[in-house]
């Protein structure tokens, strides 16, 4: 399948109603807010089979999410690397493996990356806490500061991996 346009995604993921959880969605929030162009983004709940055929279109893709590990820094920035996973369910998979199977079956996967923003709380309420969001505003910080080599997909986005897990 050939990619159109040197498109760039932005795929925040995580609920709105689970506290921490919803990081991704914030993080997408306040990119749409801020009228960043040059990208599309995409909210999801959890990835699935079909985000493969999504992402396959595009020629780079940042995957948010909360994480419930310890990071250092507050969040973590890393290249997505493709893998395949098996479980015994489809219901949820993991940027690696969504990124493997735009590989196996549409052609050559985005280059891609995954940003983790450090999570605490995670109960049924609304908001996130109070360290999740300044782990928030310090991930910010670090897209906004490279975001524009980041949607040059012209040229190889040179980064810093951060905190890598």
């Amino acid at each position: 399948m050939k990619k159109n346009n040197k498109k760039v995604l932005v795929i925040g993921i995580g609920n709105a109603g689970r506290q921490d959880d919803a990081l991704g969605w914030i993080f997408l929030d306040y990119l749409e807010a801020e009228h960043f162009e040059h990208i599309e983004m995409q909210y999801r709940y959890k990835l699935q089979v079909e985000d493969a055929e999504l992402i396959s279109s595009y020629d780079r893709v940042l995957f948010i999410d909360a994480c419930k590990n310890q990071t250092g820094e507050g969040f973590f920035f890393k290249p997505c690397i493709p893998k395949e996973r098996h479980s015994f369910t489809t219901q949820s998979l993991n940027p690696e493996a969504v990124l493997y199977l735009a590989g196996k079956l549409y052609a050559e996967p985005p280059e891609a990356f995954v940003l983790s923003i450090q999570g605490y709380e995670w109960e049924l309420d609304m908001g996130v806490t109070d360290k999740a969001y300044k782990n928030y505003l310090k991930a910010l910080e670090y897209f906004t500061s490279h975001y524009e080599d980041f949607i040059n997909t012209e040229k190889q986005f040179t980064y810093k991996v951060l905190n890598q897990l």
